[in-house]
């Protein structure tokens, strides 16, 4: 049937579905087990939501079901293009993908741990930095008390390496 024979009350918007994290074209999308692990969880949790929606009103169900099913397509193309990255293959005493790294900024009094993970599992509040950021590409290929130094507009910030793990 022709859309002009549709009443405007029965047309449902598109869901909007924000982009998941940025990995630009052509990058391959690694993961940690751990990564990979919570990827699979969050698309048990879509799965679980579209399970239990309210049937009582079917026009709010039919949104909410093509909401987590754009969500589903974003989640399940992200799955497909994993690479799970073994972290004991790693070189132990380079930072590489997956490396937990203790580092001393600049004059700072602490030291802090950042680890190099999939852009899907970076969480700076959780000290998770993706592989494509800036400071993890700085600090690839260094080794325990060698230094990166990120240029800033109006400063230099000098990143001390004093300690790398593979703990997944």
């Amino acid at each position: 049937m022709s859309r002009g024979f549709v009443k405007e009350d029965d047309q449902e918007e598109v869901p909007f579905v924000p982009p998941r994290a940025d990995l630009p074209e052509g990058v391959t999308n690694y993961v940690t087990q751990n990564g990979m692990d919570e990827l699979l969880a969050e698309r048990q949790d879509f799965a679980h939501e579209k399970e239990n929606l309210d049937p009582t009103n079917e026009k709010e169900r039919r949104i909410a079901v093509n909401h987590i099913n754009a969500k589903l397509q974003l989640l399940n193309n992200r799955i497909s293009t994993a690479k799970i990255v073994d972290l004991t293959k790693q070189p132990q005493d380079e930072v590489r993908f997956g490396a937990l790294i203790t580092l001393k900024i600049e004059s700072a009094k602490k030291s802090q741990q950042y680890q190099i993970v999939g852009v899907d599992e970076a969480d700076i509040a959780k000290g998770k930095i993706s592989f494509i950021s800036p400071i993890a590409r700085l600090l690839t290929d260094k080794k325990v008390g060698e230094q990166a130094i990120l240029k800033l507009a109006k400063e230099d910030r000098v990143f001390e390496i004093m300690g790398i793990s593979y703990d997944n």
